[in-house]
């Protein structure tokens, strides 16, 4: 009985941990220089960083990070140095289809 006590008390850390530190492990843009933060997505492709008091984007470096249909769009976020900073750009769905005729 204690056995399985410990193993469930392990299976809920795991469990529990890794949603506490996902919001403190996002970057946030405006802590860093512009620089520092298109650095980040070109080092990782793409990267879900907090871009306001309540607001976070999923920064992409290329349509390698988007589905097949997507195109890309620059996506602009507020750095330390810069309040419209071209961080990396968006995965959007195009208004037309490319085989719509």
């Amino acid at each position: 009985m204690k056995r399985a006590c410990i193993t469930l008390s392990v299976m809920a850390m795991t469990l529990i941990v890794p949603f506490a530190s996902a919001n403190a492990a996002r970057p946030d843009t405006r802590a860093m220089t512009c620089g520092q933060a298109q650095s980040l997505v070109q080092r990782y492709g793409a990267v879900v960083m907090t871009t306001g008091q309540y607001t976070y984007f999923r920064f992409v470096a290329d349509r390698g990070f988007c589905d097949a249909w997507e195109t890309l769009q620059p996506k602009v976020a507020p750095t330390r140095d810069n309040p419209r900073c071209i961080v990396g750009y968006a995965c959007v769905e195009p208004l037309f289809a490319p085989w719509d005729d």
